[in-house]
């Protein structure tokens, strides 16, 4: 299955006194385009907390390549890099005009009722799409 990169336009509040994207946004832009990626594979934050599945991210990292500014467009393509029954691993890759500015990672794990769950058997059909997207 192949979804589409996630699109943010840099806001003037989310630039610093230098002009340039502050740092601790770029988590933001991953989590953004983590909720549009899993609304594209029908999976939604809100579908899965209406089931009671949570995902809580257990780590997170960002590695920057290049500055962006006021009015840039990045593209945020999220792909899967691991995925186990219980954990879910997706890297980031944040281009703008084709340029990679930055790159990152997180980590997640599910719970359904407070209890550590597994996904392939709570929802088979959102690991599978999952899974495709490895792939794709």
């Amino acid at each position: 299955m192949t979804t589409k990169p996630y699109l943010h336009e840099v806001k003037y509040y989310e630039t610093d006194k230098m002009g340039i994207t502050h740092h601790s946004n770029y988590i933001r832009f991953m989590e953004e385009a983590r909720i549009d990626w899993l609304d594209q594979l029908g999976y939604g934050f809100d579908r899965m907390e209406a089931e009671g599945i949570v995902s809580p991210v257990v780590s997170a990292a960002c590695n920057y390549k290049k500055t962006t500014t006021f009015k840039d467009v990045i593209e945020v393509e999220v792909k899967v890099k691991s995925l186990s029954e219980v954990k879910l691993i997706i890297a980031y890759t944040m281009r703008v005009a084709g340029k990679i500015v930055a790159t990152g990672e997180t980590v997640h794990c599910f719970f359904d009722g407070g209890r550590p769950a597994v996904i392939a058997e709570r929802f088979p059909a959102l690991y599978e799409a999952m899974q495709a997207t490895m792939n794709a």
